[in-house]
């Protein structure tokens, strides 16, 4: 071979090489540069799912704080309540003459002024224990006194009080103006060296996606007659899908805010109550709460009817379908109304939905 045709070959070799050397540059860039690429994607990615994570989350209620009830006086001379519309449950049954008694439940809340706070009932111990909370009271019946003993509920009564957990507000008459506030509680609790978390889930099945209850009846009115004296009433605001809460005729208002009551959830139990007959014949009430009661959810405009499950005093109360499923929940505050069987609850559907069978 001659020397050119050497030296030709030599340099086509040469510059073979260089090619092969510059695409495996080129090659092994884009293979960095694409897991580069990959792993930002990947953390891009968690951020999105913490999000959602984050978003997701039940808000009304969480937490490991543990929850604290409230006696709340609901005689028209104390209204308006203090603290209500932080509570995230609030019952509501039957006391001596026709009144009702509220049972407001806070969880990790901050709140300067919570009441009038009223005397503690037995049938109330029940819902604190399937709450797992901390039971505030001024006063109690016999039949509560002798339960709180027997369950050995963590309770904070205002008569045994050394004169700082609660105070009377000056805007009230006696005895419908003892007050207390979140922070004092806490350090009563903690004086008392109850636990203050609790691991217990809620009651309640709450859920982040909306719950609509399509195959529900119209309800954009909703009234309960807890007795000829206490006829509770609830308006839906279809713009911001709660409903305003009225007694007796009366919008019901936050003595904090000053503004409307609004519910997200309602749920109502037919249970009976009975005339205790004691020593002190004050008319105080009983309640058969243990077993399976018929029962309304009721949420964004529409009802849907249930069954109220209560094995025993300290059990959960279960919530399910007429097809025996638990009910979802939205996330939001929620007042349970426990009437008589016999109550004439009514449940108004809007004009365009008269006429339509109830569940249609």
């Amino acid at each position: 071979m001659r020397t050119s045709e050497k030296g030709g070959t030599k340099a086509l070799f040469i510059i073979l090489i260089i090619l092969v050397i510059a695409a495996g540059g080129v090659l092994a860039y884009k293979i960095v540069k694409d897991k580069d690429n990959k792993e930002v994607a990947t953390e891009e990615q968690k951020d999105v799912l913490v999000t959602t994570i984050e978003e997701k989350e039940v808000q009304i209620f969480k937490g490991d704080d543990r929850p604290i009830a409230v006696m709340i006086d609901n005689h028209k001379d104390a209204w308006p309540q203090g603290g209500i519309q932080k509570a995230y449950m609030v019952y509501e049954i039957i006391a001596e003459g026709g009144e009702t008694r509220l049972m407001a439940l806070f969880k990790g809340q901050d709140i300067d002024e919570i009441g009038p706070v009223r005397s503690a009932r037995h049938y109330f111990i029940d819902y604190v224990m399937e709450n797992d909370a901390i039971y505030t009271h001024f006063g109690q019946s016999p039949q509560a006194q002798s339960d709180l003993k027997k369950f050995s509920i963590n309770d904070i009564n205002g008569i045994a009080e050394d004169g700082t957990t609660f105070w009377r507000t000056k805007s009230k008459a006696a005895p419908h103006n003892a007050m207390t506030s979140t922070e004092k509680l806490l350090q009563s609790a903690k004086n008392k060296k109850y636990k203050t978390t609790s691991k217990e889930k809620s009651v309640l099945n709450y859920v982040t996606d909306e719950v609509n209850l399509e195959n529900g009846q119209g309800a954009i009115s909703v009234t309960i007659p807890h007795s000829n004296l206490q006829t509770v009433e609830y308006k839906y605001d279809a713009e911001n899908k709660v409903y305003e809460r009225y007694a007796r005729n009366k919008k019901q208002t936050d003595l904090n805010t000053k503004e409307a009551i609004t519910v997200k959830n309602i749920i109502i139990t037919f249970c009976e109550n009975y005339t205790l007959t004691d020593k002190e014949n004050k008319g105080r009430q009983g309640l058969k709460n243990i077993g399976t009661f018929d029962g309304y959810y009721i949420t964004n405009g529409k009802a849907i009817k249930i069954k109220c499950e209560k094995t025993a005093r300290d059990e959960k109360t279960v919530y399910k379908d007429l097809d025996g499923n638990i009910i979802k929940v939205n996330d939001g505050n929620t007042f349970v109304n426990i009437c008589a069987p016999d109550a004439k609850v009514v449940i108004e559907a809007p004009a365009e939905m008269e006429g339509e069978q109830p569940g249609a």
